[in-house]
């Protein structure tokens, strides 16, 4: 047994684990709260990359970017917080997940694409309302499926 796997199974095994997977509330609760996040991260980074795409061209990109951005960061906070409930209660069978390993390496691309654009970016969008650089539209289609894939993985979980 590795030391995640151990870890893991002591965060199950602790008071917060068992509050996590034995509450009527905690769970339903965390797991709704999860749901709106993924809506609130997918919806604004979404929203996002599909103008950065070409969609939308009447809206002009840094202003999408300074509505969108905090909504989607908004959500990215609310499914880690609730998103550890969740692994709480079900710790040790997760950490040897396969679908939530693979979940866990694509939220960590999607977060350092996500890095990599507001690093390199930033201070371009304001010349992109015409057209974003072909580089940058890839990166943006790559950033939506991958947080779509993140959101598949998520479902999957339960029926593997």
């Amino acid at each position: 047994m590795d030391a995640a796997v151990a870890l893991a199974e002591v965060l199950q095994g602790s008071a917060f684990g068992a509050w996590a997977r034995g509450s009527s509330f905690a769970y339903p609760a965390a797991n709704l709260t999860h749901l709106l996040g993924l809506v609130m991260l997918v919806g604004g980074v979404g929203l996002l990359d599909l103008r950065l795409f070409g969609l939308f061209r009447a809206i002009p990109v840094a202003s999408l970017w300074w509505v969108l951005t905090p909504i989607g960061v908004a959500g990215l906070l609310l499914m880690v917080s609730s998103g550890f409930v969740m692994f709480a209660a079900d710790a040790g069978a997760l950490a040897v997940s396969d679908t939530f390993r693979r979940k866990l390496m694509l939220i960590t691309l999607a977060l350092l694409n996500a890095g990599a654009y507001r690093l390199a970016w930033r201070g371009r969008l304001a010349d992109w309302d015409a057209a974003a650089p072909p580089i940058a539209r890839a990166l943006a289609l790559t950033s939506l499926l991958l947080w779509l894939s993140v959101a598949a993985l998520g479902r999957l979980i339960a029926y593997t």
